[in-house]
């Protein structure tokens, strides 16, 4: 999935979030005016047909919407995606997402250790998707895989 363009030193893109396209993925106008369609990496929100698809996208909404962040760049995906770490006035977005339970962490992708703790903790507290009945709390790569006609 991940395709690095960019060099061994990240990028960063600062702006403004323009568009919420579901719970890890946003648009970003930056200070050049670029809009730059960015997926939070080492995430993985609920699709939108999926159950806690929308309350995912809606949390990321609330969190980021027409505010100012910083996306720490770390490559492109195969959609073409700018693939990244996101942050608005010093919280790690992606964090939050799995700290909320709106977001499962990204096995396949995951580096950050965190992450993992955060899940746990969400899960154990059954705060967001952690809510669901059990049948419910199906990861989204597992979902599409089912599902292919639902994929990104």
């Amino acid at each position: 999935m991940i395709f690095s363009a960019f060099p061994a030193l990240a990028e960063q893109l600062s702006g403004r979030v323009v568009g919420i396209h579901d719970g890890d993925t946003i648009t970003v106008l930056t200070v050049d005016k670029r809009s730059v369609r960015t997926r939070l990496v080492e995430i993985d929100a609920p699709e939108s047909g999926q159950p806690y698809g929308i309350r995912a996208k809606r949390a990321l909404s609330g969190l980021v919407f027409d505010k100012q962040v910083i996306v720490e760049v770390s490559g492109i995906d195969r959609y073409g995606r700018t693939l990244g770490r996101l942050f608005h006035d010093g919280m790690d977005v992606n964090a939050e997402m799995v700290r909320l339970g709106y977001a499962w962490v990204y096995r396949r992708y995951a580096a950050d250790e965190t992450l993992f703790d955060l899940e746990e903790a969400a899960r154990a507290a059954k705060r967001g998707l952690w809510s669901l009945p059990l049948r419910d709390q199906v990861p989204p790569w597992e979902w599409r895989r089912k599902s292919p006609a639902r994929t990104r």
